[in-house]
C-alpha cells in the first residue's frame, strides 16, 4: 500500500499541520505503508507535473493550515491541476482524507471544501479531521489529541486495506453530467509554458506585432494570385473561344471571394470579357476559382460542374449549355 501526503501550508516551524500530518505517516510505517510527502510550497512551479504522481498511490491525504481564509493558494493550485490534468479513472480508486489545522477561523469550511473537491473529482472519501489549534504545545502535551491522531490515520489505513465502499454523492453527479473540461492536447509542462507566455506583456506584444507582419505578408500573396487568377481566366477564354453563328448571350460569372465578377459577352464571331459588374446579363453563375480552374483545365465542363452543384446559376438554361460549345477546353 501506498500514500501520499500533499501538504499546502507555508512549512513553519509551529504549524500544527506538520505535526499531525507526521504523526500519522509515523503510523502509516508502522503498518509497513510506502509514504511520500509532496511539500507544495518548495514545488510551486511544478505543481501542474504532481497529478502524475497519483498514478501509484491506493490513498493519499490533502493536509493545509488555515491562516487567514480558506485552503491556501498551493492546494487550490493542486487540485486544479488535478481537475485539468490528473487522470480521472485512476482518481476514482484514490481514497483521500482531509486535514485541516486552523490559527483562526475556517477549519471545518477547508475539510469540507476539500472533501467536496475530490468528490467532485470522481475520487473515494475518508474521514477527514480538523481543528483549530491556537499553539502548537496544545498538541504536544495532550496525549488525547495524539491518540485521536493515530486514530485517524488506523481508520484510513483499513478503509483503504478493505476497500470500504460509501453511498455516492451529489458531487460526483455533477462530475459526470455537469461540469465538463475541455480536452487539452497540451502537456502539464506545455500549458504551464504557454500560461507564462500569456503572462509576459513583452511576448504578447511581440507576438501581436509579428501576426500583423504575416498577414500583410499572406495578404499581399493573396493579391497577387487574385490578379494571376484573373489573366489566367481571361487567356483561356479568349483562346478557347469557338464562334457559333448568329448565337448572342451574355455570361456574368461571381466568384465568392472576388468583388467584381468575370463579364462575358458573345455577339456571333466576336466575344469580349473582362471583370466588371454590369446589371444586366442574360445568365448569372456562382462558384469559386477552385471550380472555374477545373473547368478551363478540361477536367469539368460547365454543365457538369451545374449538374454536380459545385455551382449555381439563374437565367436561360439553353445558354448555359452553349457555354460549353462557346468555350472548348
Amino acid at each position: 500500500m501506498k500514500i501520499n501526503i500533499y501538504y499546502g501550508g507555508r512549512g513553519l516551524i509551529d504549524d500544527p499541520t506538520l505535526y499531525v500530518i507526521e504523526k500519522m505517516e509515523s503510523v502509516f510505517r508502522e503498518l509497513r505503508v510506502v509514504v511520500e510527502r509532496f511539500m507544495l510550497y518548495d514545488m510551486k512551479n511544478s505543481i501542474t507535473m504532481l497529478p502524475q504522481t497519483l498514478k501509484d498511490a491506493d490513498g493519499i491525504i490533502l493536509a493545509t493550515t488555515v491562516e487567514w481564509y480558506g485552503i491556501g493558494g498551493y492546494m487550490m493550485q493542486f487540485l486544479d491541476a488535478c481537475w485539468l490534468y490528473g487522470d480521472k479513472e485512476k482518481i476514482a480508486k484514490i481514497y483521500m482524507c482531509p486535514v485541516v489545522m486552523s490559527t483562526t477561523y475556517g477549519e471545518r469550511d477547508g475539510e469540507l471544501n476539500m472533501a467536496s473537491a475530490w468528490e467532485i473529482l470522481g475520487g473515494l472519501p475518508c474521514d477527514g479531521l480538523c481543528g483549530y489549534i491556537e499553539d502548537i504545545a496544545i498538541l504536544e502535551n495532550n496525549e488525547a489529541y495524539n491518540a485521536l491522531i493515530e486514530k485517524k490515520a488506523e481508520d484510513m489505513y483499513r478503509t483503504i486495506n478493505k476497500r470500504i465502499l460509501a453511498l455516492p454523492a451529489s458531487n460526483q453527479a455533477v462530475n459526470r453530467f455537469v461540469s465538463i473540461t475541455k480536452n487539452m492536447d497540451l502537456t502539464p509542462k506545455e500549458a504551464e509554458q504557454l500560461s507564462q507566455y500569456a503572462s509576459d506583456d513583452g511576448y504578447v506584444q511581440k507576438t501581436k506585432e509579428d501576426i500583423r507582419e504575416l498577414t500583410s505578408i499572406f495578404r499581399n500573396k493573396l493579391e497577387e494570385k487574385g490578379q494571376e487568377d484573373q489573366t489566367v481566366f481571361l487567356k483561356a477564354l479568349r483562346d478557347h473561344f469557338r464562334p457559333i453563328a448568329g448565337f448572342k448571350g451574355s455570361y456574368k460569372i461571381v466568384f465568392e471571394t472576388r468583388k467584381s465578377p468575370l463579364y462575358i459577352e458573345v455577339k456571333q464571331n466576336d466575344m469580349m470579357c473582362s471583370y466588371d459588374d454590369k446589371e444586366k446579363a442574360d445568365v448569372e453563375i456562382q462558384m469559386n476559382e477552385d471550380v472555374m480552374y477545373e473547368i478551363i483545365q478540361g477536367r469539368m465542363t460547365f454543365q457538369r460542374g451545374f449538374m454536380s452543384g459545385a455551382m449555381k446559376m439563374k437565367g436561360d438554361f439553353k445558354l448555359l449549355r452553349q457555354l460549353d460549345q462557346l468555350f472548348v477546353f
